[in-house]
């Protein structure tokens, strides 16, 4: 049995295991804390969570799991097997990741940590972020999902970006992210009734 190694405060763990149950695959989860320790950054090269474990070894990134998930069971695909769609798909992803989250985390340490962000990265954020909000913008179709017609795997990232990436906004600008985007906030509110997610909501709890 695949083994998810993580802890259920980072959102790229829930998005992981929610990849798991929305494809109906069994389990074990791992207790595990990001770490720089040369023992887990065999299974994780940067000491991220998640990562998982397989007979053949470790994997890390969540896209690369799902991307393997999809391979060892085709069945209910997180990804669109048609190769432009699933290019698409991994555009969205990539610039919801790159061009959004992270830019948003340069301010977490003051979020939810306790820690000061200078004036200069706040002020870079807000600027980086308005440019990511408007090129995620131009790629989500949101008819009725995130990338199209069919729910896919941008929208388990449609949902834990904005979870943390609105967060941040809030709490340090007081601003909500998606004010500009009323069709992805409905959307979001729509996933959070899905099965696999408010299965995952629930164990946090």
């Amino acid at each position: 049995m695949i083994k998810l190694h993580g802890m259920s405060r980072s959102n790229y763990y829930s998005l992981t295991k929610a990849c798991f149950v929305e494809k109906g695959m069994a389990f074990e989860e791992v207790n595990a804390m990001p770490s720089q320790d040369e023992d887990y950054l065999t299974k994780s090269p940067m000491g991220k969570v998640p990562c998982i474990e397989t007979d053949q070894g470790f994997i890390s990134e969540s896209l690369a799991i799902a991307d393997y998930l999809d391979q060892i069971q085709p069945e209910k695909p997180l990804l669109p097997t048609d190769p432009f769609a699933r290019a698409k798909n991994i555009e969205l992803i990539r610039h919801l990741e790159l061009d959004v989250e992270l830019v948003a985390r340069r301010c977490l340490p003051e979020a939810f940590f306790g820690a000061t962000v200078s004036d200069e990265t706040k002020q870079a954020t807000q600027k980086d972020l308005k440019r990511g909000m408007k090129a995620v913008s131009r790629l989500f179709v949101c008819d009725p999902y995130a990338a199209g017609s069919e729910f896919s795997l941008a929208d388990l990232y449609t949902f834990y970006t904005f979870g943390l990436a609105g967060a941040v906004v809030q709490k340090i600008f007081g601003e909500d992210l998606l004010a500009e985007l009323p069709q992805v906030k409905s959307l979001i509110d729509r996933l959070a009734e899905r099965d696999a997610i408010r299965e995952v909501e629930a164990a946090k709890q």
